[in-house]
């Protein structure tokens, strides 16, 4: 991958490219003169829909709340997979996780690939991964520390991250399990009643998804009271207006039709960012935003250089309030996670397209669902003939290999417009923005390589334990060929 290729990438699609010198020069020794602490706090499994901040008022989440008013709330920002181990490799490198071959579950980052540790660290930052690493050895070693805690990175290991980056400034990627399956009833003291929970329309309204939904929050819960006692070690060591501090996600929250998918539901991410003195509190962000300008933000935050193969731009400029161009359009993937896929998406503001690949087989069930009461509820009502139109979908067989969505007046995606001939133009003009994207950025076609599945795609049940191997590869040679004659047929 070559850097004019980006550029061009970038610039065709209006990345937040509009940086100008006047403001590098005005803004960079704000922050260059002393150079801010960073912290990624990165859940695992939560719905941008279930914080306080997002409008949630049933789930208790005081601390990320808090965040939210002492800085910038991100209402439109999206990942790009809804997978674990692809979204944390794509968030490091500022990649997509085809153009590195991370695009399916479980797949290390290679040690060639340069991540925001590396950087960092030559830069003269202490570099800390808390909890969960899932990116692979090679990954994990770029870093100075690594604190695994309890599945959840512990504050007690935060604090020998802050003793020992006190000649240096800190980078800590600290990344939760919570709220990931599997759960236990009374994580926290003061459970949620399910009876208070809000149930989306995709899935089973029952005391058992109710129960299900209930302890999910609990563990949302408990994450964000970690993150309480990290602010609290902060502020007692003087280092809390001098962090930069970003709340996230990695994917949807853990329920069928949501993680794994490439709707809102699966894709769109909570995404808040505090930097006291810099970012205005209690400011929101409506601008549509991919989260590959992850790594160049931070990058620029710590006065470095993005790297080379980086597709994304810094959105200091949007976070300080200037005046930039959004994404127009912003891309996801979805791939093997359990059951292989091949889902491509784009989205602009209004409209979301996604193409499917793999039509004959309904939606590939991750096994960490499929076990648990709300999917076991969507199930029985199945055998039944019970389920709403709504809930059926994600059962659906074949599947239609497009999907076009008015995400204004449909925000769920439940209703298909592809077959109406009214949206064609709107079809085609996203269809050549995510076919210019698959090209730019080094994507692979569905047909030349295929992996097995290791669950049944509907109830989910593990037949075969650990990743099965890939079919049907052919050689890069040979997919090149391939490409050639199918691209001189039309």
């Amino acid at each position: 991958m070559i850097t004019s290729t980006l550029e061009l990438f970038v610039k065709k699609h209006n990345l937040f490219y509009v940086l100008t010198f006047s403001f590098l020069v005005i803004a960079l020794p704000a922050w260059s003169q002393q150079r801010p602490n960073i912290i990624v706090f990165i859940a695992d499994d939560a719905g941008w829909r279930d914080f306080g901040c997002y409008g949630n008022s049933a789930i208790k989440t005081p601390h990320i709340d808090q965040l939210a008013k002492q800085g910038t709330k991100f209402n439109q920002a999206f990942l790009t997979t809804p997978q674990c181990s692809p979204t944390r490799t794509s968030l490091l490198s500022g990649q997509f996780a085809h153009t590195i071959r991370t695009e399916d579950l479980h797949s290390p980052l290679e040690e060639s690939v340069v991540i925001i540790p590396d950087q960092l660290k030559a830069a003269g930052y202490y570099t800390a991964l808390l909890g969960k690493s899932h990116l692979g050895q090679e990954a994990t070693n770029k870093f100075d520390a690594f604190f695994p805690g309890q599945g959840n990175p512990m504050p007690q290991d935060f604090a020998k991250v802050l003793s020992s980056s006190t000649e240096s400034p800190f980078f800590a990627w600290y990344a939760f399990i919570d709220p990931h399956r599997d759960y236990q009833e009374n994580t926290i003291a003061d459970p949620h009643d399910p009876a208070n929970v809000i149930v989306p329309p995709y899935l089973a309204d029952t005391p058992d998804t109710r129960k299900d939904l209930a302890m999910y929050y609990d563990e949302i819960a408990r994450m964000d009271r970690n993150i309480g006692e990290v602010l609290r070690m902060l502020k007692e060591e003087g280092k809390r207006n001098n962090t930069l501090i970003f709340f996230m996600s990695d994917n949807g929250k853990p329920f069928t039709r949501a993680k794994g998918t490439l709707y809102d539901e699966g894709i769109k991410t909570p995404f808040l960012a505090v930097w006291p003195g810099r970012i205005r509190p209690g400011s929101t962000k409506e601008a549509l935003t991919s989260m590959i300008h992850l790594a160049p933000t931070i990058l620029e935050a710590a006065g470095v250089e993005k790297g080379e193969n980086m597709y994304g731009q810094s959105l200091l400029p949007l976070m300080f309030g200037q005046s930039v161009e959004s994404d127009d359009f912003v891309f996801a993937e979805r791939n093997w996670h359990d059951c292989d896929e091949h889902m491509r998406s784009v989205r602009s503001d209004s409209f979301k397209l996604i193409y499917n690949a793999y039509i004959e087989w309904p939606h590939g069930t991750a096994a960490d669902l499929a076990g648990s009461l709300a999917h076991q509820s969507l199930l029985a009502l199945k055998k039944e003939g019970k389920l709403s139109a709504e809930q059926s979908l994600i059962f659906q067989s074949p599947r239609p290999v497009i999907e076009f969505y008015n995400v204004k007046e449909d925000p769920w995606e439940f209703n298909n417009l592809a077959y109406d001939a009214q949206y064609r133009p709107l079809i085609q003009k996203h269809m050549k923005a995510l076919m210019g994207w698959m090209e730019t950025t080094d994507d692979f076609d569905p047909h030349f390589r295929r992996r097995y599945d290791n669950t049944d795609r509907v109830t989910g049940t593990i037949f075969m334990m650990g990743r099965p191997g890939v079919y049907n590869e052919l050689k890069k040679e040979e997919e090149s060929y391939l490409k050639r004659k199918l691209e001189s047929t039309f």
